[in-house]
């Protein structure tokens, strides 16, 4: 790319510094047309990661005091020359800036594209790429982290340890064909079946924190159900620590699924207090009650909460939930004896039982460390991943039977699949959508 592009890289807000960035091969030449140093030193003799000061000539008039530094191609983010103008952090003086850059001959960058321009020029991989984006949309203190751990290239890697695995395969298919008098067909087929299903299982082993990474990435939806008044609004509000469900003595007073959002160790949980469970009592409450039944149905944790005893009402959304579920006897204050069937007692009045609650939360919803560990977050990885397993999978049910180049089908087809993880295969279309998900000037 022989474009010289720029964009204002901090946020687009009142701050102590705005940068504004330029990548290009003549992005030291631009620079050097808004910025003049204070020293002797021309911009264009400015050594790279060296830090300059100088006066700044924005549009409009506009003049400002700041800072300029050059990082020389390949050594940059985008892996192109880039030169960066540290200014005041005012939004129009920002701007300002900018549009004095454009005139001196860079254009304004499209949403990700300094992002792209590094995948194009190799520094960072596909994969890595969508991590970084996750680490800026997190919400979460686990989201972050998982965004780091892709960002960090650790599933490119896994990637393509299994794809340097499969090029043997096909290095052994292709020395058959080549040269068949050697009859390497016949002495390497049951290792090549073997060796597959062992590149299958790794696969597989990728593809299995998926479930749990998008729990993650999302966040894990609760439905807090039971019977009327048995408290399940005030533990919302408890739980959220405000008041956002209304509270009532009366029965039947939340009529729809009320939501909020709360973090449990780093990890998001989306609660959801849903209409009491009954033989509804006109047709709002019974929308109400179908909306509640399908949020159960619906929800990566389920909250039954209850006071006095566990009956036939609470052991029915039991048997409807395929979650994990917590039964929670609710209301401990007014009453402490057990029932023999609570996994834990709570007071959302008083508070008592709470953090046992939040720590059980987090317990039945994600496995012991997963907020850590869990890397594979991006549905597309999932789908990719599912794809090869499958190709694996049939290569070798077939390397027995079938001549070794059929079975090369199939084995490029789960490299290709891997290859659209890392970027050496992804289409136009699956570039362009992961860049677009990034702001201008990342």
């Amino acid at each position: 790319m022989d474009d010289c592009i720029a964009a204002v890289s901090t946020a687009p807000a009142a701050g102590g510094v705005a940068i504004i960035r330029i990548s290009g091969a003549n992005a030291l030449s631009v620079a050097e047309r808004v910025f003049f140093p204070s020293g002797k030193t021309a911009v264009k003799n400015f050594r790279p990661r060296y830090m300059y000061s100088g006066r700044i000539a924005a549009a409009d008039g506009i003049e400002d005091f700041g800072l300029c530094v050059y990082f020389r191609a390949p050594h940059s983010f985008t892996g192109e020359d880039v030169a960066e103008l540290h200014c005041h952090g005012g939004v129009e003086l920002s701007r300002a800036v900018l549009k004095a850059v454009v005139r001196a001959g860079a254009r304004p960058a499209k949403a990700g594209e300094f992002t792209m321009r590094a995948f194009i020029n190799g520094k960072i991989s596909l994969s890595a790429a969508e991590g970084m984006a996750d680490m800026i949309s997190g919400e979460s203190a686990a989201e972050v982290r998982a965004g780091s751990l892709l960002y960090s290239g650790r599933l490119t890697r896994r990637a393509r340890e299994i794809q340097a695995g499969l090029t043997d395969v096909l290095a052994k298919i292709g020395a058959d064909i080549d040269y068949p008098e050697e009859d390497i067909e016949r002495a390497e087929l049951p290792d090549i079946g073997r060796t597959l299903l062992g590149l299958k299982a790794s696969v597989d082993a990728l593809a299995s924190s998926y479930e749990c990474g998008k729990k993650i990435k999302n966040g894990v939806s609760v439905a807090i159900c039971g019977k009327p008044n048995a408290g399940k609004s005030s533990l919302l509000n408890a739980l959220l620590g405000y008041d956002k469900a209304i509270v009532s003595p009366s029965a039947g007073t939340t009529r729809d699924v009320v939501e909020g959002a709360v973090e449990l160790g780093g990890v998001k949980f989306n609660l959801c207090d849903t209409a009491g469970v009954r033989r509804a009592r006109g047709q709002i409450e019974k929308l109400g009650i179908e909306r509640a039944e399908m949020a159960v149905r619906s929800a990566d944790l389920a909250l039954i909460v209850y006071e006095g005893a566990f009956g036939a009402e609470e052991r029915r959304l039991l048997a409807e939930c395929s979650c994990p579920v917590i039964k929670v006897r609710n209301k401990r204050d007014v009453n402490d004896a057990s029932d023999g069937c609570e996994d834990i007692s709570v007071s959302a009045l008083t508070g008592e039982g709470l953090d046992g609650l939040r720590a059980l939360m987090r317990e039945r919803a994600l496995p012991e460390g997963s907020a850590d560990g869990a890397f594979l977050i991006e549905e597309r990885h999932y789908n990719a991943l599912a794809r090869a397993s499958a190709a694996l999978g049939s290569a070798a049910a077939s390397a027995g039977s079938l001549p070794a180049d059929i079975l090369s089908v199939d084995i490029r087809e789960a490299w290709d699949a891997l290859g659209e993880i890392t970027g050496e295969t992804a289409g136009e279309e699956i570039i362009n959508t992961i860049f677009s998900k990034f702001c201008v000037g990342k």
